[in-house]
C-alpha cells in the first residue's frame, strides 16, 4: 500500500529550493509514495508542467495573482480531503498553516531551507510556536541547523534537527570548452571576453549592490569585462539604477528569471554570489558541477561546500573591495583558476548527491510511517 505524501512549499519558481523539489519528485519511490505538491503563489509556477509530466499532483493554493488569504483554507479542505500520511513542509508560513489546519495525528516533516535570521518576527515567532508539531526537522546545512532555536516558552517539545545535505545530478550539468562556445554564442559573448556570472534573486539578502560596486573595480583592468546577473527580484530598477550611476550599462547584462540556467553556466569564467544570508544554494552546486571557479561570500552553508583555496574563494559578505580582490585573482590567473573549478565539481560529485538526498528522505519516511 502506497502512502499519501504531501509537499507543501510558497511556490514553484525558480528558486533554488523549488529547483531542488523538481529534481528529488521523479526519483521518490511511486510504489511507495503516492505524490501531491501545493504551492501557495500562482506566479511562481516554472516547474509546475515539469512536475505534472513527472506523474505529480499539483495543487496551486492561491487564486488570484496578488496575495490571496483564502489559500489557507483550500489548504485545510486539501488536508481534510486527501488525508495525508505525511506533510512535509518546505516553506515556514504555509508549515504554520498546516500545522494549525491539519487534522488531528498529522505526520509533519519540516525542512529548513534558510537561516531562522533572515525571518521576519511575526513568521519567527509562529514557526517556532508551533514547531513542536513536526516529527522531524530538517536542515539544510550545518549552519541552517545551527539557527534552529525555538525559545523557551515555544509549545511541547522540538524535534531533533539534522543536517540531510542535497546536491545535484553533476553528470546532467553541462560542462567544458564546446559547451562554454555554445553559451556563449547563445547569448552573443564574445569567445575571448572574461565573464562573470550569478544567479540569485534581485533581494536585499543577495546584495547584489556589493557585486556591482566589486565590477566597478575590476573594469579598468579588464575593459571587455561582463557580468551576467541571471534573476529577477524586487530590487531590480534599484540596481539598473546603479549601474547607470556608475556607467556599467557595457559590462552588467540582467538576464532576468531563466529557466537554461544550466545551460549558461559554462559560460562563466567565475561564479560568484554576495549574499549576506545563504542556507545551501543549488545555484552554487550547480555551477561547482559545471566546472566553473566560484568565488563567493562566507554565509550560511557556503563554507561546508567550499573550502577556501581548495574548491573555491570565500570572502567576507559586504565587502566589496575584497570580493573584487578575489575575482580579479581567480581571472588573471588561469592555472587557478582551472584548479579551483575542477577541485569544485569534485567535491559536488563525491559530498552532494540528489541520489543520495532522497535515498536519506526516503529512509526518514520509512521510519515516521511505521
Amino acid at each position: 500500500m502506497t502512502a499519501r505524501v504531501l509537499w507543501l512549499t510558497k511556490g514553484l519558481g525558480l528558486g533554488g529550493a523549488e529547483r531542488l523539489l523538481r529534481v528529488m519528485a521523479p526519483r521518490l519511490d511511486r510504489d511507495r509514495y503516492e505524490l501531491d505538491v501545493a504551492y501557495v503563489l500562482p506566479w511562481k509556477d516554472a516547474f509546475v508542467g515539469q512536475m505534472r509530466a513527472d506523474g505529480v499532483r499539483v495543487v496551486c493554493l492561491g487564486a488570484a495573482r496578488t496575495v490571496d488569504p483564502g489559500w489557507i483554507w483550500r489548504l485545510r479542505g486539501l488536508l481534510v480531503k486527501r488525508r495525508y500520511d505525511l506533510i512535509h513542509t518546505h516553506s515556514p508560513v504555509p508549515a504554520v498553516a498546516a500545522r494549525l489546519l491539519a487534522p488531528p495525528g498529522s505526520r509533519f516533516v519540516h525542512t529548513e531551507h534558510n537561516v531562522w535570521e533572515r525571518y521576519r518576527w511575526p513568521t519567527r515567532v509562529a514557526n517556532a510556536a508551533t514547531y513542536h508539531r513536526n516529527r522531524a526537522a530538517l536542515a539544510v546545512s550545518d549552519g541552517v541547523a545551527a539557527s534552529i532555536a525555538p525559545p523557551v516558552w515555544a509549545l511541547g517539545r522540538p524535534p531533533e534537527v539534522r543536517t540531510l545535505l542535497h546536491g545535484v545530478e553533476p553528470d546532467e550539468v553541462p560542462r567544458g570548452l564546446e559547451m562554454a562556445a555554445r553559451a556563449r554564442a547563445r547569448l552573443g559573448l564574445d569567445a575571448d571576453a572574461p565573464v562573470l556570472g550569478t544567479v540569485a534573486n534581485l533581494t536585499p539578502k543577495k546584495d547584489q549592490a556589493t557585486l556591482l560596486a566589486a565590477v566597478d573595480r575590476l573594469r579598468h583592468r579588464w575593459p571587455a569585462l561582463r557580468l551576467l546577473l541571471i534573476g529577477s527580484g524586487p530590487l531590480e530598477d534599484e540596481l539598473r539604477a546603479t549601474v547607470a550611476r556608475l556607467a556599467l550599462d557595457d559590462h552588467v547584462w540582467f538576464l532576468g528569471s531563466r529557466d537554461d540556467v544550466p545551460d549558461l553556466l559554462p559560460a562563466m569564467d567565475v561564479f560568484t554570489l554576495s549574499s549576506r544570508y545563504e542556507g545551501l544554494p543549488i545555484s552554487l552546486l550547480e555551477a561547482m558541477a559545471a566546472q566553473v571557479a566560484c568565488v563567493v561570500t562566507n554565509v550560511g552553508g557556503i563554507p561546508e561546500a567550499i573550502e577556501h583555496d581548495r574548491d573555491g574563494l570565500l570572502v567576507p559578505p559586504g565587502d566589496p573591495e575584497a570580493l573584487a580582490d578575489a575575482l580579479g585573482a581567480v581571472l588573471r590567473d588561469d592555472a587557478r583558476r582551472s584548479r579551483l573549478a575542477a577541485a569544485g565539481r569534485d567535491r559536488v560529485v563525491r559530498d552532494f548527491s540528489i541520489d543520495r538526498a532522497v535515498a536519506e528522505t526516503d529512509a526518514l519516511y520509512q521510519r515516521l510511517l511505521g
